[in-house]
């Protein structure tokens, strides 16, 4: 119970990886709300709120009212807001001379600004709640690998990924003082039910040769990640961006 009492607020809640750390965080006594535009589950299953037994608060994060509403609204329902994950992201597949300036546009706006949008909201209603020990509030960000080597043939994607680990570092700084703790978890090859160019075969062999580990990653994986930086485990950890990757970026 790492977690117990603590007020989380999981964006991407309804599928894959935010699935998987709103129910480890539930698991760990958490008190969650996820914020997603849909309900719907891309592997298949019951609706995570319902589920869990949580709430879903419908959430476009490039919206930026949207973003303060959805943190308001934890606010004023639970009276504090602990841990901001940041998972919503979508992806592209698409290199520079195939990529056009509104598909580069909603990639970024939705995985970068979106973390901008959701990280500032949550800093301004942390900063004004008594701290718990040494910290008033936490981020955790979702970055990638590919946001520090190339996503082959997805550039706004990795661009983006790239921008969130540096935004991890500059919240980290600029907000110790305050106690405010923010770090990211980059996960590796994940395997969270995506269709498409996620398992295409070409893909898949490239990510499982580039991973040492004999499997690929997991959604549980990269919430025990998140659970560990979300805890008071992490106590003196802040800026860092966690690879979760079998030992991809060691190869």
């Amino acid at each position: 119970m790492r977690l117990k009492d603590r007020v989380a607020l999981v964006t991407g809640g309804a599928s894959g990886i935010g699935r998987a750390i709103a129910a480890r965080f539930v698991a760990e006594g958490a008190i969650v709300v996820i914020a997603d535009v849909t309900t719907v589950v891309r592997e298949g299953g019951q609706p995570t709120h319902e589920w869990l037994g949580i709430e879903h608060v419908q959430t476009d994060v490039s919206v930026e009212a949207e973003c303060e509403a959805a943190v308001a609204r934890v606010v004023a329902r639970h009276g504090r807001l602990d841990v901001l994950v940041n998972d919503a992201a979508i992806t592209l597949g698409k290199p520079l001379l195939d990529c056009s300036r509104e598909e580069w546009d909603r990639v970024l706006a939705v995985n970068l600004t979106g973390c901008f949008l959701m990280s500032r909201a949550a800093v301004r209603a942390m900063l004004a709640q008594a701290p718990r020990g040494e910290v008033r509030g936490r981020i955790v960000n979702i970055s990638s690998q590919h946001g520090m080597v190339a996503s082959p043939g997805d550039i706004a994607y990795g661009t983006s990924k790239a921008g969130v680990a540096y935004l991890t570092r500059q919240v980290a700084v600029d907000y110790a003082a305050q106690g405010i703790v923010c770090n990211a978890v980059a996960p590796g090859k994940i395997l969270t039910g995506k269709t498409g160019r996620a398992i295409d075969p070409a893909m898949i062999a490239y990510s499982e040769a580039r991973t040492p580990w004999p499997r690929l990653g997991r959604p549980e994986d990269v919430a025990g990640a998140a659970l560990f930086l979300a805890s008071d485990d992490a106590m003196y950890v802040t800026g860092e961006n966690l690879m979760v990757d079998g030992g991809w970026m060691a190869y």
